[in-house]
C-alpha cells in the first residue's frame, strides 16, 4: 500500500512501509530540511502529459553485493529508488519538481539520476485501435554511475544547469506481421537524450510538438513482401525499410509555417 506526500513543490510517492517506492534497498531516507535541491521543469505541449520522475539515489556507505558472469561476486552502491510526480504551476503549461541532492540517513544517500519526460494519455485522435509506443524521454546523470535506464545514443557531458529543447512529430506505426498493431511515438532526433552534470540546479525540458504534422508508417503484410511504406503530412508516399525523414517532415513545417 503506498501512500502520497507533497513535498517542496511536488508529489512523493512512498511506500506505508517506510521506504519511499523503494526497489533495492530498505534503508532510511530522509533528505535533510533546508538542503540544496535540483529543480526539474517540463514545458508540456497541448496533447501530452508529464512522464513521473523516476529518481535514484546512491550510497557509497550501503554497498550490495552482486555476483557476475562468471559467478565471481563484487560491490557496488547500494541503491534507493524513488517516484515524483512533478506539479502544475497554476494554469501554465509548466509542470516542476524538485530533488534533493542528499536522500539523508545512515547511507548518506546521494542524487545519482532522474529520468522523465512526456507521453500522449489520449490516443483516440490518431484512429481507432492506436496504442502510445515510446518517445519523448529525458536522463539526466549527475555522478559517474550508470542509470537504470539507458539510451542507445551517447552521453552528452554539460557544465552547470540542462536545457533541452528538441523538436517531436507524432508518428503512428502500423504493423501486420505478428499481429495487426497500431503504434504512437513521440518521434524526435532520438527516443531518449541523456546528460551528465555533477553541478546542475536546474533542468529544464522544452519539447516543440508539431502535432498537426503526423507522419505514418504502413508495415509489410508478411514477409519478404515489399518495403514499408511512410506517408508524411503533406501527402508524399515514400516506400522505404527506414524511418521517416526528420529533415523532410522539417522542412514541411518550415513550408506550412510560410504560408
Amino acid at each position: 500500500m503506498a501512500a502520497a506526500l507533497n513535498l517542496g513543490g511536488c508529489l512523493l510517492l512512498f511506500s506505508l512501509t517506510g521506504c519511499a517506492q523503494n526497489q533495492n534497498s530498505t534503508q532510511a531516507f530522509s533528505p535533510p530540511p533546508g538542503g540544496e535541491q535540483v529543480t526539474v521543469t517540463v514545458k508540456v505541449p497541448q496533447d501530452l502529459a508529464a512522464d513521473t520522475l523516476r529518481v535514484m539515489y546512491r550510497s557509497q556507505k550501503c554497498q550490495v553485493k552482486r555476483s557476475g558472469a562468471d559467478w565471481t561476486s563484487y560491490e557496488e552502491d547500494g541503491r534507493h529508488a524513488i517516484e515524483v510526480v512533478p506539479q502544475r504551476q497554476g494554469n501554465s503549461d509548466l509542470y516542476v519538481a524538485k530533488l534533493d541532492r542528499s536522500g539523508g540517513g545512515a547511507c548518506q544517500w546521494n542524487l545519482s539520476n532522474v529520468t522523465f519526460g512526456v507521453h500522449y494519455e489520449n490516443t483516440a485522435q490518431f484512429g481507432e485501435g492506436v496504442t502510445y509506443g515510446y518517445g519523448g524521454g529525458v536522463i539526466v546523470i549527475f555522478d559517474n554511475n550508470l542509470p537504470q535506464r539507458r539510451s542507445m545514443d551517447e552521453v552528452v557531458d554539460v557544465s552547470g544547469d540542462v536545457v533541452v529543447r528538441e523538436d517531436y512529430y507524432p508518428w503512428v506505426i502500423e504493423t501486420f506481421i505478428g499481429g495487426h498493431e497500431k503504434t504512437l511515438v513521440i518521434m524526435g532526433r532520438q527516443n531518449v537524450f541523456s546528460y551528465r552534470s555533477s553541478n546542475a540546479r536546474s533542468v529544464v525540458f522544452e519539447p516543440i510538438l508539431h502535432s498537426g504534422l503526423v507522419v505514418r508508417t504502413i508495415g509489410v503484410k508478411s514477409d519478404g513482401a515489399g518495403t514499408s511504406e511512410n506517408i508524411y503530412p503533406d501527402g508524399t508516399r515514400e516506400f522505404s525499410g527506414y524511418d521517416p525523414s526528420l529533415r523532410r517532415l522539417k522542412i514541411i513545417s518550415e513550408s506550412m509555417n510560410s504560408r
